[in-house]
């Protein structure tokens, strides 16, 4: 069974996922259909980083999914027998 602080850091995560992905969403979906002259546009960044960001964060997953599949690897392997 889940502790308090489990479910305090879970719902905190799913709290986080959820606002940014509405932030996302936004920024990429619902503000080019915005006058540019808006008060809206000043809480986001410029629309270049929209596809900076995430190919950024996605580089970065893949390197830690890289080292922790070599590092798991390098610690699993068995030495070689000699005869």
């Amino acid at each position: 069974m889940a502790t308090g602080v489990d479910q305090a850091a879970g719902m905190s995560l799913v709290v986080f996922s959820l606002v940014l992905f509405t932030y996302y969403s936004v920024w990429v979906i619902i503000l080019p259909f915005v006058a540019r002259d808006h008060f809206l546009h000043k809480y986001f960044l410029p629309r270049e980083y929209s596809v900076i960001l995430p190919g950024v964060a996605a580089i970065i997953l893949l390197i830690c999914v890289g080292a922790f599949a070599a590092v798991v690897l390098w610690k699993n392997r068995k030495p070689k027998k000699s005869d």
